[in-house]
């Protein structure tokens, strides 16, 4: 069995500290030997996400954002989670929020993006409790020899 390693990092729901985030995955998918255009997916996914929740999450207050990496053998998995105002997972996808990601780019497009950048993503919420996105890229299998 292999060892999993994890790294947590603790961000403010503010957009200054998603640049943070973005380069310690970069660094944590180039030691993994992730191709440049992986490293790439994985830092507009963790992006979309940290987004998400500094947009979304607390809209009275600056919370925090909880980032989760573990590194697997062959595979990173990535959570990102907040204990923000929450939403309905099933009104994505609605027309009301069609319509308002059409007006403005909103939190349906971005795990859009996060959905097909990514090997697998998940997100859950709850109205008052938060949420959590999950997500995860498997490792080249050229590099797992």
């Amino acid at each position: 069995m292999s060892e999993v390693n994890k790294v947590s990092i603790t961000i403010p729901s503010s957009s200054e500290f998603v640049g943070v985030v973005r380069l310690a995955l970069s660094g944590i998918a180039t030691r993994m030997n992730f191709s440049v255009e992986e490293i790439e997916d994985i830092k507009i996914a963790i992006s979309e996400a940290c987004t998400n929740a500094v947009q979304h999450a607390y809209p009275q207050e600056v919370g925090t954002i909880e980032i989760t990496c573990l590194i697997h053998e062959d595979k990173l998995e990535i959570e990102v989670s907040d204990t923000g105002i929450g939403f309905h997972p099933q009104v994505l996808g609605s027309p009301e929020q069609k319509e308002k990601s059409e007006k403005k780019l909103g939190l349906g497009l971005g795990l859009t993006f996060i959905k097909n950048l990514m090997d697998d993503a998940n997100v859950q919420s709850e109205l008052g409790k938060g949420t959590t996105i999950r997500m995860a890229k498997r490792r080249p299998t050229d590099v797992l020899s």
